[in-house]
Formats: C-alpha cells, sequence, structure tokens
C-alpha cells in the first residue's frame, strides 16, 4: 500500500496544481476583461463630461442637415435648381482626396461618440 501512496500522491498533487493554475489562468483572462469595461466605462464618462458644454455635436448635426433641408426646400418651392445644386455638392465632395474624408468621417464620428470606427473603415476598404 505504500508504493501506492507514493505514486499517487505526487501524480494528485500534479494534478491538483494543473486545476489550480487553470483557475488562476480564468481569474486572470476575467480580470482583464472586466479592467477593459471599466476603462471603457471611464473613457465614456470622461468623454460625456467634456461634451456636455460643447456645440460641435449639434454643429456637425446641423451641417450634415442641411442638404436635406435644401432638397427639401426645392421640392417645396418647386426650384429644381436647388436640387441640382445640392447633387453637385456631393459630385464635388465625392472628388476630395480620400486622406481628408477619413479625417472628417473620424471628427464626426468622435464627436458623435461612435465607437468601432476602425472597423467601420476596414469594411469600406473592402471590395
Amino acid at each position: 500500500m505504500a508504493i501506492w501512496s507514493a505514486l499517487i500522491g505526487p501524480i494528485a498533487n500534479v494534478a491538483q496544481s494543473v486545476i489550480k493554475n487553470r483557475g488562476e489562468i480564468a481569474q486572470a483572462k476575467h480580470s482583464a476583461k472586466m479592467s477593459v469595461i471599466q476603462n471603457d466605462a471611464d473613457w465614456e464618462a470622461k468623454m460625456a463630461d467634456a461634451s456636455a458644454n460643447s456645440w460641435k455635436d449639434e454643429w456637425f448635426a446641423l451641417l450634415l442637415s442641411l442638404p436635406l433641408v435644401a432638397v427639401g426646400y426645392g421640392i417645396i418651392v418647386d426650384d429644381v435648381t436647388v436640387i441640382e445644386r445640392v447633387k453637385d455638392g456631393f459630385k464635388a465632395l465625392e472628388e476630395l482626396p480620400d486622406w481628408y474624408s477619413y479625417l472628417l468621417f473620424l471628427a464626426v464620428s468622435a464627436s458623435f461618440g461612435v465607437k468601432g470606427v476602425d472597423k467601420i473603415m476596414n469594411l469600406k476598404k473592402k471590395p
């Protein structure tokens, strides 16, 4: 019996150590995920505080609404030239350099607090 105890004891200790290590690894992964979540929440709270007295969100919303308002006006007063000017404006925007379009996209996204801009940009690059 002593031989079996001498053999099983070290094997049991190794098994116990493996189980303990797996538990510690799982706990470390959980702690890391919780830290990321907390950091995101802290960042969002800071950005909300920083933009509490800012007009940039409203400015971008107004700026982005202008083509819609212009087209609506053109339809209401039956002035096709307004609608054509809006179309010409969008054609001119299509000819802007990519780097400028990306910077504008990032600025507007940051203003509205859109997360995952890098993922959206990657989707844009795919054919």
